[in-house]
């Protein structure tokens, strides 16, 4: 790179030093210079503001994949150059590649700005997203849920059998074409499908992406889709307090000893599970049915 673009990178990638006041864009909100009271920058608080055209519009590029200054990122996610500036510092944001003095910002980090703000304008503090961005980069650990919940790790062995599926952010939207949206992306992760580590998203189940991609792919909107996995999980929390409450009354009560109790849930699991997929096997049945039979039976219906 030349020594021009070197020289616009020692300021803030728009040729003004860091400590120069944002100019306001025309017919915009003025944006601040710092945090809001709450911590939240302006520029991201469901108001979008922007420093202005960039000076320098020269993008780079690794293979097929379009890289940006930092002044473009925040132009394409539109928030300030010093909102971008901020959530790097808060560690909200990954590091960008370096070229000698240059930062290159990436589609990886775009995804990640428009998450973020989809997660302000639905009133989550930048407490609460660093929280939650950090846990699942980090990943769940079974055995310190399982510390947390109080149990020995002879019990923790887990009922799921689900295999975790490594996307880039391009193959999720494959998935799901036209509706990888920051707000059904920021669902996603409020659900507990989706985990970002480092470039790649982590969906917590192949069934589950498997089976919202068919969903999706006869007409149904992935929004719906995502609320209606929030009310399953809902009746699935209630299934799962039942299992435990019998658990609870009948197998760790007493004098019994850690290992027979994990050896007699070991036995349960199994039969746990066919309840649950013979009950839920019937309910759909009898439900879609009669469903199914009032949608012909109005069809056949003659016109009055």
């Amino acid at each position: 790179m030349g020594n021009s673009h070197e020289r616009q990178d020692t300021t803030d990638d728009r040729g003004r030093t860091p400590d120069a006041t944002p100019e306001a864009t025309p017919g915009a909100p003025a944006a601040h210079d710092g945090p809001g009271a709450d911590g939240t920058p302006a520029g991201h608080d469901g108001v979008v503001g922007h420093d202005g055209p960039a000076a320098d519009t020269a993008t780079g590029t690794v293979g097929a994949e379009r890289e940006y200054r930092m002044a473009e990122l925040a132009e394409a996610a539109g928030i300030t150059v010093r909102t971008v500036r901020f959530y790097r510092e808060r560690g909200l944001l990954p590091p960008p590649r370096r070229e000698g003095r240059i930062a290159w910002y990436n589609e990886h980090h775009l995804a990640r700005l428009r998450t973020i703000g989809a997660l302000l304008a639905r009133g989550h503090t930048l407490g609460g997203i660093t929280e939650l961005l950090t846990a699942f980069e980090k990943g769940r650990d079974s055995h310190q849920a399982a510390e947390l919940l109080g149990f020995e790790p002879a019990l923790t062995a887990p009922f799921s059998e689900e295999v975790p599926v490594r996307l880039t952010p391009e193959e999720l939207a494959e998935y799901f074409p036209g509706e990888a949206t920051p707000d059904n992306l920021s669902d996603s992760i409020e659900l507990g499908y989706l985990a970002v580590d480092g470039d790649e998203i982590v969906h917590i189940s192949r069934r589950l992406l498997d089976a919202s991609a068919a969903l999706v792919r006869e007409g149904i909107p992935l929004a719906e889709v995502l609320a209606g996995a929030r009310e399953v999980r809902a009746h699935v929390e209630a299934i799962s307090a039942v299992f435990a409450g019998v658990l609870t009354e009948h197998l760790l009560s007493g004098d019994r000893h850690a290992e027979d109790v994990a050896t007699a849930v070991d036995r349960l699991r199994p039969y746990a599970k066919h309840i649950v997929d013979a009950e839920l096997s019937m309910a759909l049945d009898r439900g879609v049915r009669s469903r199914f039979d009032a949608w012909l039976a109005a069809r056949e219906k003659p016109d009055a």
